[in-house]
């Protein structure tokens, strides 16, 4: 089964011609922002501008007749409240009519965030959940009809709005293979005093202008590209798990098999390669033909997840992860809880997990026959395939091995998971789970992963 050509199709599918991706469309920027734009804001990370990439972005845009107003540091992973309050301000004070974000899912996280703020004012956590950038906009004169925003006046149906608000064009250059921030609805924002994170989750901030040049992730470092990876295949996963009986569940499937399967396949390789490539040599790792195929590989599935989490949202991993931020990368974190609620929900997922399986067992990850397990018993086996993964890439599989790990990290996870903001997780689990049953479920969960001991994991 030729799993890039059917990523390549899903993708197609997903975004139309709106989205361009793949090797050397870094060039069609300045056409792109040349087509509607009078005055751009360029938003990158400090990779952009020690690797050239900020001086060719400025140049070709300026010379596609569209002045660069000001050129502005990007977030720092996990985008900190306090870098996005620093990017909402000098977005006010440059005032584009195009923005284009250059950097990860921090970054173009922190870009849609701002602009949100910059446009509609308030404070952040009048956002957090989903729908509330759109109502915001509704209530300054957009109402949503035909899959989009278009202008009315409620107060007055039969007057005109001279000035409604609508958020600035976004131009999103992805830069790793991991979040596909460029391609959704999310916006994650942590607060580093309290180490717990948030979402934004509204169609309203989707970047309007997609682009991921491929060749750009050829250099990045072994665990940049691990931890992207990982972040993809749990947005697959964790949608797939909560996809049964939804009326989206053949096409999740139809992701999780392209997607999970060319992650599992070609992060190893890709993580070899990488290390086997000079530091000083980074042209010899563009003309390594197997690194580019891996390479690939891992911007497609991870693209995947960006498709997977448009039609569905993720849950237990994720949840867990954002009271994780302090002592794990996002996609370790995910990576490491997963397992543990496979085997929670297994009673509930049994056809995902027959297709996960097989995947890990293809790949060598996985040798326990699976044919005649079910329930708990599929979910363990499964699990067991995930942590001979993780092991491969060099990831933690117990919370108890992580350095800087403390019981107050089960406290701050089993706290966030009653707040209100992130209901959204519990309810898109594949065994929702209500505030009041939280200690009770996600407790043992939690302790599991604390010692790696599966069996105190209590099914519902």
């Amino acid at each position: 089964m030729d799993h890039f050509a059917i990523a390549r199709d899903l993708l197609k599918e997903f975004k139309g011609g709106a989205y361009r991706f793949g090797n050397g469309v870094l060039s069609e920027v300045s056409g792109i922002v040349a087509s509607g734009g009078k005055r751009a804001v360029l938003i990158c990370t400090p990779f952009a501008r020690a690797a050239g990439y900020l001086d060719t972005l400025c140049d070709s845009i300026t010379q596609a007749g569209v002045p660069v107003a000001a050129v502005i540091q990007g977030a720092r992973p996990n985008t900190p409240r306090e870098d996005l309050l620093r990017i909402t301000a000098e977005l006010q004070r440059a005032d584009p009519d195009v923005i284009v974000s250059f950097g990860g899912g921090s970054t173009i996280d922190a870009v849609k965030a701002a602009e949100v703020l910059r446009t509609l004012g308030g404070e952040i956590d009048d956002y957090f959940g989903p729908g509330l950038v759109t109502k915001r906009l509704r209530d300054f004169g957009w109402r949503m009809a035909d899959g989009g925003l278009k202008e009315a006046n409620l107060a007055n149906p039969q007057s005109a709005i001279r000035n409604p608000k609508s958020l600035t064009p976004h131009v999103a250059i992805q830069t790793a293979a991991s979040s596909a921030a460029h391609l959704t609805k999310y916006a994650n924002v942590t607060d580093l005093q309290t180490g717990q994170k948030k979402l934004i989750v509204d169609e309203a901030i989707v970047p309007a202008f997609p682009v991921f040049d491929y060749t750009v992730t050829y250099t990045a470092p072994p665990a940049l590209t691990a931890d992207g990876a990982m972040d993809g295949l749990s947005h697959i996963l964790e949608v797939f798990y909560g996809a049964v009986g939804k009326p989206y569940y053949d096409k999740i499937r139809q992701i999780a098999e392209a997607g999970i399967s060319l992650i599992v396949e070609y992060l190893p390789k890709a993580l070899s390669i990488t290390d086997s490539v000079r530091d000083d040599k980074p042209k010899s790792a563009i003309r390594n033909p197997q690194l580019t195929e891996a390479r690939e590989a891992l911007c497609l599935a991870t693209d995947l997840g960006g498709y997977a989490i448009m039609l569905g949202g993720t849950n237990g991993g994720h949840l867990t992860s954002f009271s994780l931020v302090d002592i794990l990368s996002h996609g370790r974190a995910c990576a490491l809880m997963n397992p543990y609620y496979t085997v929670f929900f297994a009673p509930a997922i049994e056809s995902p997990l027959r297709t996960v399986g097989a995947i890990f067992a293809q790949a060598g990850y996985l040798t326990q026959d699976l044919t005649h397990l079910h329930g708990r018993d599929l979910g363990v086996a499964v699990a067991h395939g995930m942590f001979a993964f993780a092991r491969a890439i060099d990831f933690p599989t117990r919370l108890g091995e992580v350095q800087g790990f403390t019981r107050s990290h089960i406290d701050r996870a089993l706290t966030a998971a009653k707040n209100p903001q992130l209901k959204m997780k519990l309810e898109n689990m594949p065994i929702p789970l209500t505030a009041d049953r939280i200690d009770d479920t996600m407790g043992p969960i939690l302790e599991a992963a604390v010692t790696g001991d599966v069996d105190v994991i209590k099914n519902v």
